[in-house]
C-alpha cells in the first residue's frame, strides 16, 4: 500500500473557510455564512498560507480578490469539498434504512405546527432514525444548505442561484392586514390606518421586511412611525397590545393565533402582494421524501389556517402543485 503523507485535522476545515471568503469577497461574510468570528477565520486563511507558502488574496483591493496561486487553490479545494460533502451524504445514508440521518432547515414562523408531523413522517414513513431540526429564517437556511449541515429546507426563498438543488412548491401566501381586536378605526385605505397606527413590521435584515419595504415603496405609502423586530411572534404581540398594525401572511399569524392573541385579519385595501412556501432538498440525495414534506406541509399549514383564521386567511392562499401532486 502507497505511504500518503499524515493529513493536518484542519485542513478541511481551513479550506472551506477559504473557499467561502473566495466567493463573497469579504472575511466578516465568510465567517457569518460559517457560523464563525471573523477573527477565527482569519487565523485558518492564516494558516492556509503558511502552509502553502504563498499569499492566497491580494488585499491591497476591496473586495478582496484572488492572486494567482489562491485561483488555483480554490479550484482544487472547491472540488475537494464536493467529493468530502458527497462521501458524508452518501455514508449517512448507508444501512438498513436509505436515510439514516436528516437535518431539516424549518421557518421559524411554522416550525412549531410543522415539526410533530415531519417527525413521525420521517421516523414512522421512511425508517429515519436521527432527526435534527432548525428553525430560522431563509437567510438561516442558505446557510445550512450552502455549508451542507441541513439537507432540507422548507423555506420562503427557492434559491434559484444555488445549483444541485430540487424545489417543490407547498403554497403562496398573499400578505394581509392586521389590526388590534379592539382597533374600530377606517380599514379601507392604508393611509387611514397608517393615520391612527404605527406599522409593525419584520426588519430590514430579514427577507420578509425588505419585501414590505419593497412593497410600500411601490405602492408609494409612507408610514409615519415604524417598529421593527425580526420574530413574528415578537410583531403580532406588539400589534395584540394596541401598539400599532401590520402586514403579514397567513403562515406568518399561526403561532399569534395558537397563542389567542387579540387580533383582526383583513384583505389588504391595497394592491396586494404575496410570498411562496417551498421545499428545497440537495439533487437526487433523499429519493422522494421531499415531495412528501411538501404534501405534509401544505396539507398541515392549511387545516391549521383553517381552524384559527377561517376564511380569510384560506382566501390568502394559492395551493401550488396540488392537482399534479399525490
Amino acid at each position: 500500500m502507497k505511504k500518503r503523507a499524515p493529513i493536518n485535522s484542519n485542513l478541511l476545515k481551513a479550506m472551506e473557510v477559504f473557499v467561502a471568503v473566495a466567493e463573497t469577497g469579504k472575511m466578516t461574510a465568510a465567517a457569518q455564512l460559517l457560523g464563525m468570528t471573523q477573527s477565527a477565520a482569519s487565523q485558518h486563511i492564516a494558516s492556509l498560507e503558511r502552509a502553502y507558502e504563498a499569499v492566497l488574496f491580494d488585499r491591497s483591493v476591496r473586495p478582496t480578490r484572488l492572486t494567482q496561486v489562491g485561483t488555483l487553490l480554490h479550484r482544487h479545494a472547491a472540488r475537494i469539498l464536493n467529493v468530502v460533502g458527497d462521501l458524508e451524504t452518501e455514508m449517512r445514508h448507508q444501512g438498513p434504512h436509505p436515510i439514516g440521518v436528516l437535518r431539516l432547515g424549518i421557518l421559524a414562523s411554522i416550525a412549531t405546527t410543522l415539526t410533530p408531523p415531519l417527525v413521525t413522517l420521517a421516523r414512522k414513513g421512511f425508517g429515519v432514525q436521527d432527526v435534527t431540526l432548525h428553525a430560522g429564517q431563509s437567510g438561516d437556511h442558505e446557510n445550512l444548505l450552502r455549508t451542507r449541515t441541513a439537507d432540507l429546507a422548507i423555506t420562503s426563498n427557492p434559491f434559484y442561484d444555488m445549483d444541485g438543488l430540487e424545489r417543490y412548491p407547498v403554497l403562496q401566501e398573499s400578505f394581509l392586514l392586521v389590526v388590534p381586536e379592539k382597533y374600530r378605526g377606517p380599514t379601507d385605505r392604508l393611509e387611514a390606518v397608517q393615520a391612527k397606527l404605527p406599522l409593525i413590521r419584520f426588519g430590514d435584515s430579514t427577507s420578509v421586511g425588505r419585501q414590505i419595504t419593497q412593497h410600500l415603496r411601490r405602492i408609494r405609502a409612507k408610514p409615519q412611525q415604524v417598529i421593527q423586530a425580526d420574530r413574528s411572534s415578537m410583531v403580532t404581540a406588539c400589534v395584540a397590545h394596541g401598539m400599532g398594525f401590520t402586514l403579514l401572511t397567513p403562515s406568518l399569524l399561526i403561532d399569534g393565533f395558537v397563542e389567542q392573541m387579540p387580533l383582526r385579519v383583513l384583505p389588504l385595501p391595497v394592491p396586494g402582494f404575496s410570498r411562496t412556501i417551498t421545499v428545497v432538498a440537495r439533487e437526487n440525495e433523499l429519493a422522494d421524501f421531499p415531495l412528501h414534506v411538501a404534501n405534509l406541509s401544505r396539507t398541515t399549514l392549511v387545516e391549521q389556517i383553517d381552524r384559527q383564521m377561517g376564511a380569510v386567511g384560506l382566501g390568502a392562499l394559492n395551493l401550488l402543485g396540488k392537482d399534479s401532486w399525490p
